[in-house]
């Protein structure tokens, strides 16, 4: 039986990603567990090589780095979230006190602006209001029945707290073994160019994941501290948010920045102290973005701020937080395809080379 040509062959590849593109949509209410687990494995991998390469066997090398990593997830969860329960009850219990304030104000600037208008228009805009407060009941009430729905996802939750770390062992554990057989599956004749392609990957999704993790960790423990230093009421769950988000390139900071700034207009009647929590934010962005991101991250990854948030916005969109956890894969990987089809155009017959010369697609 006659091999199958290149187009067949192409073919038969497409056909395949199309059908793991669609299980991966079909099961993605169980893949939660597999996906971090997957992810916490590819984060310690060089650190299990290292440990190997000392003279310790890969299972024991294995044992080690996992239960270093859970037992700190779990110390630092004992530590942190009885202070972020407490602060998330005590901003719960403020929100209709914080309503009130808004909602006085609002009255006393609609009061001052009526005295200007007509008796039409003030019933326009008494219309206008009414339609925005059904809106937003609609809007509030979707989001309770966001949160209803998540609440009844125990399982996922226990699948996520006792399947990940039992799939982050083995898949640390087999790592190498795992990589060695599916590089048996590449075809022969594309190998070596899809192995140049699966390192470049590899280089640009760890330096940014990586890079990008302890940028998170150093920010949001930078604005929880000086948040607290303030003195910010709910300065501690603000700033292990804003951390947390900073991953989203200008999303943490920014959101951050806007939560602290309207707690702090709530709390504070001195504009120094608001000043102060802008500042916190305003010092935490530039060490961000003059020493932390040039050092950890570089430009040298390939993956612009633009692409990484359209990326993870469709992942949430397509897939949950799921889709999160593969956005930056799929983005670094659709990023280097997209480097190495622009220069195989450029060096090819399709690009005109009389009427310029081929640039570096970097």
């Amino acid at each position: 039986m006659s091999a199958p040509g290149p187009a067949r062959r192409l073919a038969i590849w497409l056909g395949g990603l199309v059908v793991f593109c669609l299980a991966l949509y079909v099961l993605r209410a169980v893949l939660l567990p597999f996906v971090a687990g997957m992810a916490v494995a590819y984060m310690f991998d060089p650190i299990v090589d290292r440990i190997e390469r000392a003279g310790v066997s890969r299972t024991l090398a294995t044992v080690i780095v996992t239960a270093a990593f859970f037992l700190v997830v779990i110390v630092v969860a004992a530590a942190l979230l009885p202070l972020i329960e407490s602060e998330l009850v005590a901003l719960v219990k403020s929100v209709p006190h914080f309503v009130d304030i808004v909602r006085d104000e609002t009255m006393r600037l609609v009061q001052r602006v009526a005295f200007s208008m007509s008796p039409d228009d003030v019933q326009r805009v008494r219309a206008a209001m009414g339609d925005f407060a059904g809106k937003a009941v609609a809007w509030l009430g979707s989001v309770l029945g966001g949160l209803w729905s998540g609440g009844l996802a125990l399982v996922n939750l226990l699948s996520l707290v006792f399947i990940t770390p039992v799939v982050t062992f083995y898949l640390l554990r087999d790592w190498e073994r795992i990589v060695h057989a599916v590089d048996g599956w590449l075809p022969r004749d594309h190998a070596a160019t899809i192995r140049e392609l699966m390192r470049e990957i590899d280089t640009t999704l760890a330096g940014f994941a990586r890079g990008q993790a302890l940028v998170c960790l150093f920010l949001g423990t930078f604005y929880s501290v000086g948040l607290l230093i303030v003195g910010l009421q709910f300065g501690l769950v603000v700033g292990i948010g804003a951390g947390l988000l900073s991953f989203v390139p200008f999303i943490g900071t920014l959101g951050g920045f806007v939560a602290a700034l309207a707690l702090a207009f709530f709390q504070f009647s001195d504009w120094r102290w608001i000043a102060a929590t802008a500042a916190v934010f305003v010092a935490g962005h530039l060490i961000e973005a003059n020493l932390l991101s040039p050092k950890l991250i570089g430009d040298r990854v390939g993956l612009h701020p633009v692409w990484v948030i359209f990326a993870l916005l469709a992942g949430a969109a397509l897939l949950g937080f799921v889709g999160i956890l593969l956005a930056v894969p799929v983005a670094a990987s659709v990023g280097v395809l997209a480097r190495f089809t622009l220069k195989q155009y450029l060096a090819g017959p399709l690009y005109d080379r009389k009427n310029g010369t081929p640039s570096d697609p970097r």
